[in-house]
Parts: structure tokens; C-alpha cells; sequence
């Protein structure tokens, strides 16, 4: 059996964006989000003796990612099956509520929560709508799509290292517009 080998040291630079907008979709927390690719990145390093190479390297960390997301949510449930009942010897009323009514709900949306995404995603599309066509067109590919940088570069027909310097711009410029226009 042929032994793969995949390089670490470039997971940061080829995955950590498409692994972190696949993460964010999912558990709707940044930094979670980061926690649980940095956790895929680090369980990717302890089991890479196990890369059989059936498959990219991108498919074999979104495989772990997944797992870890499926754990986050697993942990979040059983600590709301752990609530406790406290009774109350006093006439504190607040002593006697359960545990679990205490435990933020991450799927609980409220209205204002879904106002906010949907005023962050008008106020995306804006900023996105000024960027020059080619930086908007990358930030699109990238970021919002999730394209690999190999596929941004073929289709586009630039380097590698000019399409780090587009995203740059774009991010910096995005970061700049969405500062002055939505926070």
C-alpha cells in the first residue's frame, strides 16, 4: 500500500478559508467557527499517518471538520440534558428555575438577530458593489463561494501570489466599507 503524503504547512494558506465559511454556515459563531478549524487542523496533524490519499486533502480536513462540528453540537445538548432542578427554601424565586432555561439557544433566532444578517448581507452586497470588478469578482470566488485558489487562478488566468494580493485588497477594502456603512 503506496504511503500519501500531504503537507501541513500549506493547509493554512489552501483550506483555512473554505474551511472557515463551511464552519461559519454551521454554527453561526466566529469564534467558534475559528476554534473548531483550528481543532481540524490539529486533528489533521495527530492522524495524518491515516491519509490513505482516497481522496484530496481538502475532502479528508472537511471529513474531520465535520466530526467536529457534530461534537460541538453532541456537547451543547448533553450539558442541556444535565440541567438541574433548584429548589428554592427561600422566597428568592429566581433560585428555583431550571438550569436549562438558562442555556442560550443557538438555533433560538430572534427577530432581531435575522434583521441584523439580513441588513450585514444588504450591506455586503453595497460594499462589494464598489470594489474595481476584478477585486469583487475574487472576493466573491473566494470568500463567498469558497473556490480553491488553484481554480480562482485558472479561470481568471493570474499567479497565485496576485491573487493573495487581490483578496488582500478586497478584504481591506470590504473591512473598511462594512465598518463605515453597517457597524
Amino acid at each position: 500500500m503506496p504511503e500519501y503524503k500531504i503537507d501541513p504547512t500549506k493547509w493554512i494558506d489552501l483550506y483555512s478559508d473554505y474551511l472557515f465559511n463551511y464552519t461559519i454556515t454551521r454554527v453561526n459563531d466566529r469564534d467558534m467557527a475559528e476554534d473548531l478549524v483550528q481543532e481540524t487542523f490539529l486533528a489533521g496533524l495527530k492522524s495524518m499517518k491515516n491519509f490513505k490519499g482516497e481522496a484530496s486533502e481538502r475532502t479528508w480536513l472537511i471529513s474531520i471538520l465535520k466530526r467536529k462540528i457534530i461534537d460541538h453540537y453532541r456537547k451543547i445538548n448533553s450539558n442541556k440534558g444535565k440541567a438541574e432542578v433548584r429548589i428554592s427554601y427561600n422566597d428568592d424565586e429566581s433560585e428555583g428555575d431550571w438550569l436549562e432555561e438558562r442555556v442560550a439557544d443557538p438555533f433560538d433566532k430572534t427577530a432581531e438577530d435575522l434583521m441584523q444578517n439580513s441588513e450585514l448581507g444588504d450591506a455586503i452586497l453595497e460594499c462589494l458593489s464598489k470594489l474595481p470588478e476584478k477585486q469583487a469578482e475574487v472576493f466573491r470566488m473566494k470568500t463567498i463561494e469558497g473556490y480553491e485558489t488553484e481554480v480562482i487562478c485558472k479561470e481568471l488566468d493570474i499567479t497565485p501570489s496576485n491573487l493573495w494580493v487581490i483578496i488582500h485588497r478586497a478584504r481591506t477594502a470590504m473591512a473598511s466599507c462594512l465598518e463605515e456603512n453597517w457597524f
